[in-house]
């Protein structure tokens, strides 16, 4: 590992200190003596570092690990470097990436939980403290070139914007360059994306072949060699952090039919068949036993026999995502070897961000969205298996079933979000670097965190901790290096304590042991009763239990009692407290006490805006609104969208069909609603307006839509359900177009802009769409518009 070097690098930015010396008249005068400009490097043999994060993979689904998904990539890897069995992240999204990306827990820099679940809470209100600079800019300010690509969900909700504000974006945290979504997750035919802080569209379409994993790969391979061919003395920190494999599961058909039939005994004996090839592997001691089968999940052969074609396509085509994902990751591993750089690249390949997701429920969905507006009996097995064959196709919208997810975290209890078991929190990690790592091929177990990555990568690079970043003192980073391993299979671990927490669910590492409480169940979104925290049941395992699956509770109570104590202590010390186990409350920004972009009854849009997520839009869910639009119709009449919030997972738009004003309402991309006007729109200018009487009060009721024109009806029809939480977790709204996935199959996913000019366009909510006129004169909405500069 390089040594550190003579520059001031413990205060960031580095001052600028020209050395006093003799000033001369002439340029010509021999004694004119200035020293070269300097371009600021890191450290002599300062590696290139790249880090790779993957979504919702559990620790037995990669085949590095013993699982039955080729990941040849991630072989090579381990191969050439260290396989880590024993490495650890918070169990969900959001926290694993702030703490990765920081080198702190994630409570001490606010992200206790998604960002969409903001609290005023200081360990919960998504807001990195200044104190706590990221690795990327620690890394920048000493020289490095670094780029994200892909997903990016640590920016308040608040601040995701195109208005901004950008300082907590990746072009604000240190990167150079970013190319990705703000988001928990994407559709992957249809990304959300921003380059830098600018909305862009995908540049082809999925029937042209688009898929976003594969765009970021090339996106990548393209920096990389502009970065070695114009600057090839300056190292780079790249940051790959695909969508994938979070849902929805979207993978060419192609990849998902090479598992055709691979998964038919079901998950039961897939978790048996997994366990034997870990042992195999050395991933796992010979003498490990297998958790219990978890009782609130359905054995395989309690599924229905009508729904297993539907439960094996699922897993069909999840394998097919996490191959073809491996398979992009690979060729940024060969463009490095290709540049003759993969020797001097010091790689982290960390198989998911947690364990892998049991949020689709005990039968899986065709459409995730469905799930969390609490509408899954809406998917029955006739309609599940009407659409197996569209799963993972630009149609869908699919999550797999809970019993997949806990045979991709094979050994381990639990799954995703759970942070109180290892099948939330273990997950494989690959480390490569073989100019730093003389070993190839080996297995390392001592206990690690995703907060020990920074400082590994600031040893390796010869870089000090800062103590000052734009002079601001920095609060000591809370991870460990993990380079004492590299070179020792046998080194005793130097991380012996690590607390976890997520939604109420927590446990605590130490010395070997672990106390542990599962508080809420992953699959539960909507409805869950809760015991109280006081009554969580805790569970004790001891250290030569390698998967929890021995409770030591009842036999060792003062253990447990010590190990609770330290838990309770680090939640202080870390933020953790005051333990929020809420749901809707937190969606409610008011009663969360976070801040809400968009106030008051009323929001005014205007031509061009778009990319605007639920967090930047009034929200119009479970309660009566409107929309007017002011528009100008040619003298050939107009086509096109008005306004549309959502896409193909569900949403709603105004728009003209056949020169006639239309709007449709998607239920889950299940159902689809329309109510239009039989006349054409005139040419000129006119007054557009959608009003929707909801029959609250109460969640997802219904109403009554009509249409008008300058105030007159032109349509009216009834609306029977709606949906109470989200629209989608990554469409947009858009004014005068609808980019991502259609809401309606009435029009294509692109070409569908209004052929008219739009003025301006109104939502308004609650009174506020009360308007017995159904018109808003011109000279009122400029009135309002002006009022709230």
């Amino acid at each position: 590992m390089p040594s550190h070097d003579d520059l001031p690098r413990t205060a960031l930015p580095m001052p600028d200190r020209p050395r006093p010396g003799l000033t001369t008249y002439d340029a010509r005068d021999p004694e004119t003596s200035f020293a070269p400009i300097t371009p600021l490097r890191p450290p002599a043999g300062a590696p290139n570092v790249l880090v790779i994060l993957l979504d919702d993979v559990g620790f037995g689904a990669s085949s590095v690990f013993g699982g039955p998904i080729d990941t040849p990539a991630a072989q090579r890897l381990a191969d050439g470097g260290l396989r880590y069995s024993r490495f650890h992240t918070t169990a969900l999204c959001s926290p694993t990436r702030q703490a990765l990306l920081t080198g702190r827990n994630h409570h001490s820099v606010g992200m206790g939980a998604i960002t969409e679940l903001a609290t005023s809470a200081p360990g919960y209100n998504t807001m990195r403290p200044n104190s706590k600079a990221p690795l990327a800019e620690t890394l920048r300010l000493n020289g490095y070139a670094t780029a994200q690509f892909g997903k990016c969900h640590e920016v308040p909700v608040w601040e995701t914007s195109p208005a901004g504000p950008f300082d907590r974006w990746p072009t604000g945290s240190g990167f150079d360059y970013f190319y990705g979504f703000l988001g928990g997750e994407t559709n992957q035919y249809y990304p959300a994306l921003y380059e830098g802080t600018t909305p862009v569209e995908p540049e082809r379409t999925p029937e042209e072949g688009y898929h976003l994993t594969e765009d970021l790969a090339d996106r990548s391979v393209d920096w990389i060699r502009r970065q070695h061919a114009l600057q090839s003395d300056r190292p780079f920190f790249l940051y790959f952090a695909p969508g994938a494999t979070h849902a929805p599961h979207h993978a060419p058909k192609e990849w998902c039919d090479r598992y055709a039939g691979r998964f038919d005994a079901g998950w039961d004996a897939l978790r048996e068949e997994i366990f034997e090839r870990q042992k195999q592997l050395g991933v796992v001691p010979a003498d490990a036993e297998l958790t219990a089968f978890n009782a609130e999940i359905p054995h395989w052969d309690e599924m229905p026999e009508d729904l297993k074609p539907v439960l094996t396509r699922q897993m069909e085509v999840y394998a097919g995502f996490l191959a073809h994902t491996d398979a992009q990751i690979g060729r940024l591993v060969q463009t490095l070897d290709d540049l003759e750089l993969l020797d001097d690249t010091l790689v982290y390949y960390i198989i998911g961000d947690n364990g892998a997701s049991a949020e689709g429920t005990h039968h899986g969905s065709f459409n995730e969205t469905i799930n969390f507006n609490g509408l899954s009996a809406l998917e029955s097995t006739e309609f599940l298996r009407a659409k197996v064959d569209e799963f993972g196709t630009p149609t869908a919208y699919n999550h797999y079933a809970v019993g997949w997810a806990h045979a991709m975290c094979t050994p381990y209890q639990w799954t995703k979000q759970a942070a109180s078991h290892w099948g939330g929190t273990r997950n494989g990690t690959i480390v490569h670097w073989p100019a730093g790592i003389t070993a190839r091929g080996e297995v390392r177990d001592q206990f690690s965190h995703v907060i020990d990555v920074a400082p590994t990568v600031l040893e390796a690079a010869g870089l000090p901790e800062p103590t000052t970043v734009h002079g601001v003192t920095q609060a000591p980073i809370e991870g460990v290096s993990m380079g004492y391993s590299f070179g020792d299979a046998t080194a005793p671990e130097r991380r012996q304590t690590q607390y976890f927490e997520i939604t109420g669910n927590r446990g605590i590492y130490h010395r070997g042991w672990t106390a542990v409480t599962k508080h809420r169940t992953p699959w539960e979104m909507v409805g869950a009763k809760l015991v109280a925290f006081d009554d969580d049941v805790w569970e004790l395992y001891g250290p030569d239990d390698w998967t929890q699956s021995r409770n030591l509770a009842a036999e060792q109570p003062e253990m447990l009692h010590k190990l609770q104590r330290l838990w309770l202590i680090e939640a202080t010390k870390h933020g953790v407290l005051p333990l929020d186990d809420r749901a809707a409350e937190r969606l409610d920004p008011d009663l969360a006490g976070r801040p809400q972009l968009i106030r008051g009854n009323t929001q005014v849009l205007f031509p061009g805006m778009g990319h605007l997520n639920e967090s930047s839009v009034i929200n119009i869910k479970n309660k009566s609104h409107a929309v007017t639009a002011q528009i100008m119709v040619p003298e050939d009449g107009a086509e096109g969208v008005i306004l549309s919030q959502g896409g193909l997972a569900g949403g709603w738009s105004l728009y003209v069909l056949d020169g006639r004003l239309r709007y449709c309402y998607n239920l889950v991309g299940l159902k689809y609603f329309y109510v239009g006007s039989d006349h054409k729109l005139p040419a000129g200018e006119h007054q557009v307006r959608m009003e929707f009487d909801y029959d609250g009060p109460g969640l997802a009721k219904g109403g009554t839509v009509t249409l008008h024109v300058d105030g007159t009806e032109v349509g009216r029809g009834q609306l029977p359900v709606t949906q109470a939480m989200v629209f989608s977790l990554d469409e947009t709204t858009n004014v005068g177009r609808e980019s991502g996935s259609p809401v309606t199959p009435e029009y294509p996913a692109r070409g569908n802009d209004f052929t008219g000019e739009i003025r301006w366009v109104q939502i308004d909510v609650d009174a506020a769409a009360d308007n017995p006129e159904h018109l808003i004169p011109v000279e009122e909405r400029w009135r309002i518009a002006m009022s709230r500069q």
